[in-house]
């Protein structure tokens, strides 16, 4: 037989549903969802996956479509994800903690048609429909159902149960999620995520992160599906795991490892100050988290005494990763085995090292790779990395260059291959002339035994252009003065790079997603009459 020199090319993929049908086919009776006092099986949750997706598709909704969603954590939520996929439709999840004007702007970016609005959220769902009268608005399960003409998306299920409703035809770069970035630079920007993209992102997830996952594992969510809680579970969801909502959208500490005691869950995904909330509470100690084998942390990387503190309460469990929404978390991994031990004295403040199938490059600003030990822009390729931004070129034209998307990130790489963040490109600012990266002065006042918390941004000085300010949090009882911290980073960080003043907040502001962007920290400088109306125009200014 002679093989043919020119085999058909195809682009088809398994639709990410499928991962759905096919636990519900084998692992039937096992538990796929927990919430509050409800638990769902795999054949309940396809069932009940296909009956939404009947509704929707009842509704207009087909390949191609927007499916926008704005809710807390239910079952509800994250059935809406799968009946999306199952129609070949593009789910268009919101943070619950938006406001009604940053949800209409994403309707815009994606021109839904469609919302699904949990009914504690009727001003939001008022304002999308002002603005776009067109929409239909159908009420996922809130804590009391609106009382208006739009349907619930309860009764719409109940009316579909037994319906079948095939996975559509899906190809490699089909978009099945806009993942609106956070906007730190400006208006969010939808990226685009593809069913071929986000199986690789599985599979990367499943390799690197949580080696060994089976049906009999368990995960937590402390953090909302619409972002990267939402990629951890389909991890779960490829290996028929569970998955354990909290039952409410307070988060409560002590609940939460009550849940991991009562489940035996062995994973969790959350970003450093939740982990360091967590790992500070007295639940800690009286609550049984030894299934714990992965809790997963990203977002930013953990500093090294709150790493320290999180080894000690929870043991070698700890697993960094590196990555933007536009590359799904996949750049570099810091396995368990390099937090504990020598490790973390020899590379002290390193992100890992690459994901498997991804390449990572240090580039000056003209994208030529820079040697070991330079600082630059992280850049990476791989299949991992998003199809682009929706309906904006002028956003994909800046992402990428030469094949390479441009992360934003400031950084270097060791000889060993370890990548060491510096910082975002956009928090950098210039003091007499010389760089000065915020994340490394950060990294070295976490060390002063009464800081628990820290954020160090620039601000324009008229003699040296800009001047570094550092906002501090103490732990409860501390009573530390600013010429007392000021003296201690005077022996353990560059004249040059020493903050110029400090201040002493009781919280730091935070973004729905746990994160302490610089732009609200300035907002809030601002707002105390520290920062100048300049500030806040350079707050406010493009990057």
């Amino acid at each position: 037989m002679t093989a043919r020199s020119n085999p058909p090319s195809s682009t088809r993929v398994m639709n990410l549903a499928y991962w759905v049908t096919q636990n519900a086919r084998r692992l039937p009776e096992h538990p796929a969802l927990i919430w509050g006092d409800e638990t769902w099986t795999w054949t309940q949750f396809d069932t009940r996956v296909s009956a939404l997706a009947a509704a929707l598709a009842d509704r207009g909704v087909g390949p191609g479509s927007k499916v926008l969603v704005h809710s807390k954590n239910s079952n509800e939520m994250f059935e809406s994800m799968f009946a999306t996929f199952r129609l070949g439709a593009v789910w268009v999840p919101t943070n619950f903690r938006i406001t009604p004007d940053e949800v209409l702007y994403m309707a815009d970016v994606a021109q839904s048609r469609i919302f699904l609005c949990q009914g504690d959220f009727p001003e939001y769902a008022a304002a999308v429909r002002a603005a776009r009268p067109d929409t239909d608005v159908v009420w996922l399960k809130g804590a009391a159902p609106p009382l208006d003409e739009h349907p619930l998306a309860s009764d719409l299920i109940a009316e579909r149960l037994g319906r079948t409703i095939p996975n559509a035809r899906v190809e490699r770069d089909t978009p099945c999620w806009f993942l609106f970035t956070s906007g730190t630079t400006g208006k969010p920007k939808a990226a685009v995520l593809a069913h071929g993209q986000l199986a690789f992102v599985v599979n990367n997830h499943l390799a690197d992160l949580l080696p060994g996952t089976t049906c009999e594992d368990g995960a937590l969510v402390v953090a909302p599906l619409s972002h990267g809680a939402g990629v951890h579970q389909l991890n779960m969801v490829a290996r028929g795991a569970k998955t354990v909502l909290l039952p409410s959208d307070r988060f409560d500490i002590d609940q939460a490892f009550a849940l991991v005691e009562a489940h035996r869950l062995t994973n969790m995904f959350t970003v450093p100050t939740i982990l360091k909330m967590m790992v500070e509470h007295p639940s800690v100690d009286t609550r049984d988290h030894s299934s714990l084998r992965h809790v997963i942390y990203a977002g930013a990387p953990m500093y090294e005494a709150d790493q320290r503190r999180a080894l000690e309460k929870l043991g070698p469990v700890l697993v960094q990763y590196y990555g933007l929404g536009e590359v799904t978390g996949n750049i570099t991994v810091l396995p368990a085995h390099e937090h504990g031990g020598p490790a973390v004295t020899a590379r002290a403040g390193t992100c890992g090292y690459e994901r498997t199938g991804m390449q990572v490059s240090v580039q000056d600003e003209n994208g030529n790779e820079l040697a070991c030990g330079e600082t630059g822009e992280i850049c990476v390729i791989g299949p991992a990395v998003f199809v682009g931004y929706h309906s904006n070129p002028e956003a994909n034209a800046k992402a990428f260059r030469d094949g390479w998307f441009r992360t934003g990130d400031i950084g270097h790489m060791d000889g060993d291959g370890f990548v060491y963040l510096t910082g975002r490109a956009s928090d950098m600012y210039i003091s007499g002339g010389s760089n000065v990266y915020p994340r490394e002065l950060e990294e070295k006042i976490l060390m002063h035994p009464d800081v628990t918390e820290v954020s160090v941004l620039g601000l324009p000085d008229p003699q040296w252009g800009e001047v570094g300010v550092a906002v501090c949090v103490c732990r409860p009882g501390a009573s530390l003065r600013e010429e007392e911290l000021l003296e201690w980073m005077s022996t353990r960080i560059a004249r040059y790079k020493l903050p110029r003043q400090v201040y002493f907040w009781n919280e730091l502001p935070k973004s729905g997603y746990g994160k302490v962007p610089k732009r609200l920290v300035k907002d809030e400088l601002a707002r105390r009459g520290v920062a100048t109306e300049l500030v806040k125009e350079k707050a406010d200014a493009p990057h």
